[in-house]
């Protein structure tokens, strides 16, 4: 029996990452950290690209999960690998796993993610004060 290990080339180079890429760790960054700034990609870009390496696969699949489930984004691709590092520790060559969670903006988005206007807050301000009067 032989397994086949595929090796993802790596597209971007550290001199021109991908803008709209986070790459997630799981011990650097709290989970909603990945959560804020994946709705800010979006934002900016329309989608967003998260990338994660072994045990950081389970906090990159409840990122995209939540951002889902709130209606925020929509799943546009996903791939798993796995690719080959050196182990600082013992000289040898590890496979690890990989996946990439391509998320696009939902129609929605727009209307669920941006706060209330000062505009239509202070209306609501307004509406508040005549309905304490009466």
């Amino acid at each position: 029996m032989t397994t086949e290990i595929v090796v993802a080339p790596i597209v971007t180079s550290p001199e021109h990452p991908k803008k709209n890429r986070i790459q997630v760790s799981n011990t650097k960054k709290p989970l909603f950290f990945y959560v804020n700034l994946a709705k800010r990609y979006i934002q900016q870009h329309d989608e967003v690209e998260l990338s994660a390496l072994g045990m950081a696969i389970t906090t990159v699949v409840t990122v995209a999960e939540i951002l889902k489930n709130n209606g925020l984004a929509v799943e546009k691709k996903v791939v798993t690998s796995t690719i080959g590092m050196k182990d600082e520790t013992r000289g040898r060559l590890i496979q690890k796993a990989r996946i990439e969670i391509v998320l696009g903006k939902t129609e929605k988005y727009a209307s669920m993610a941006t706060p209330p206007s000062a505009q239509a807050r202070e209306k609501e301000a307004l509406t508040n004060k005549e309905e304490k009067k009466e």
